[in-house]
């Protein structure tokens, strides 16, 4: 098993002479739920984007269950996957066809099993006949966690994983996600503007201001440095 599960050096990213993520180092075990906190403009994306793949950064490096992701890039990627409420699946297609498509992505094996299963518990049995684009911004919440959890990811990356949820189903997904990490042991990255939500699901915490680090450590010790005792009670703080 890997010691690490995300592990970066000095990673950085400059769009047009602008720093939107600066100098982030960060070491992070394998297995757990990890919360990324940010204002707006902090940086979250543009770092999820860069744990991912999807964007090269302009210094630095990172490493994924040890390997290094620019050179071992495909590997990693197979265990890794991605729920964001920002990124749409593919419109004009029903949910199935999305799943079944993602499915075959990932290598699934017994790709409708597997399918209908994360369905019936997520949910959305009664919505795989639909057009993906015709569903309410709730129903797609629950659709794209079910295409992030297709591949049983070692890795997961959650950007506003109860976006447009009410709040019965969001704790019912907060739930799910407990049970999934724990079943899998798998590690969980999760960025939401819902504090309340990060408080329950997350044991470390980092915080990112303006594309640096100025937290990166224990639930507990960050409640202990700012003498709160909530999160909501030191983003409060801060703005005034």
């Amino acid at each position: 098993m890997p010691k690490t599960s995300i592990r970066t050096k000095n990673l950085s990213k400059t769009y047009d002479n602008q720093t939107v993520v600066s100098n982030v180092s960060i070491n992070l075990p394998y297995g757990g739920i990890f919360g990324v906190l940010g204002k707006n403009g902090a940086g979250k994306t543009t770092f999820l984007a860069m744990l991912m793949g999807l964007i090269t950064p302009s210094e630095g490096e990172i490493f994924i269950f040890d390997k290094s992701l620019k050179l071992h890039k495909y590997e990693i990627l197979k265990n890794i996957n991605f729920q964001s409420p920002y990124i749409d699946l593919p419109k004009k297609i029903t949910v199935m066809q999305n799943l079944i498509f993602y499915a075959r992505l990932y290598d699934v094996i017994d790709k409708k099993k597997k399918i209908l299963k994360l369905s019936e518990d997520l949910f959305i049995t009664d919505l795989l006949d639909n057009i993906y684009g015709t569903l309410s911004s709730g129903q797609k919440t629950r659709v794209n966690l079910c295409k992030a959890l297709l591949n049983d990811p070692k890795l997961l990356l959650l950007d506003e994983p109860t976006a447009s949820l009410d709040v019965s189903t969001s704790e019912f997904i907060r739930k799910y996600i407990k049970n999934f990490q724990k079943k899998n042991n798998s590690t969980i990255l999760i960025t939401s503007h819902n504090l309340e939500e990060i408080e329950k699901l997350c044991s470390h915490i980092i915080l990112l201001d303006k594309g640096k680090i100025k937290f990166d450590g224990k639930k507990n010790e960050l409640f202990k440095q700012n003498k709160s005792s909530s999160l909501k009670d030191i983003f409060l703080k801060d703005d005034k």
